[in-house]
């Protein structure tokens, strides 16, 4: 098999997961019915991953990839207000991009569970929420976490399935920026 070919299929592989995870839960889903799925053995599931841990990482790092750039560019900014602008814009296009993956993250008490031995992922998740805040307050403190939980609850919310991810972005920013305390801007 070439290269390209166990590209194709370890993707095929990390995408089925995905959509199992979403339907069965994390904990509800197992090697075999991942290999059921796509009509080959538990085996060739093995060749790329040991664990249904390693698939899930596999499965979150081009969203984990995509957070820390978001992070990077919020740090660079001068101000409180403009780090937290920065941030709501980077979480905001992070989760209109991975809806279904946001969904999957906020609300499976198993794929919490697993990322809870990966110390990193953690730390990294929890990043956003401090370069929301405004201040030191309880306030920013609360106002960040609002705004981070609208965020993804709006993005993988299934009754917002029909708004395209142009509309969805606009008005998240907006609700964020409300939130937040920060001046809106016109698009």
């Amino acid at each position: 098999m070439t290269a390209v070919a166990q590209e194709r299929t370890r993707q095929r592989l990390l995408d089925e997961a995905c959509r199992l995870f979403a339907m069965h839960s994390f904990a509800g889903t197992s090697l075999q019915m991942i290999a059921d799925t796509l009509g080959v053995t538990k085996a060739a599931i093995y060749h790329h991953f040991k664990t249904r841990d390693e698939i899930l990482t596999a499965v979150i790092q081009p969203a984990i990839e995509e957070l820390r750039t978001a992070i990077a560019v919020a740090e660079v900014q001068r101000t409180p207000a403009a780090r937290a602008d920065a941030m709501l814009s980077g979480m905001v296009d992070l989760t209109v991009k991975h809806r279904a993956l946001i969904g999957m993250i906020g609300m499976d008490a198993g794929v919490t569970s697993a990322l809870q031995s990966h110390p990193d992922i953690v730390e990294l998740i929890q990043r956003p929420a401090e370069l929301m805040r405004l201040d030191g307050s309880p306030g920013a403190e609360i106002n960040a976490t609002i705004a981070l939980a609208g965020i993804a609850t709006a993005a993988s919310s299934p009754v917002l399935q029909h708004h395209d991810q142009a509309e969805l972005r606009e008005h998240m920013l907006a609700a964020g920026r409300r939130v937040l305390g920060l001046r809106t801007r016109r698009s």
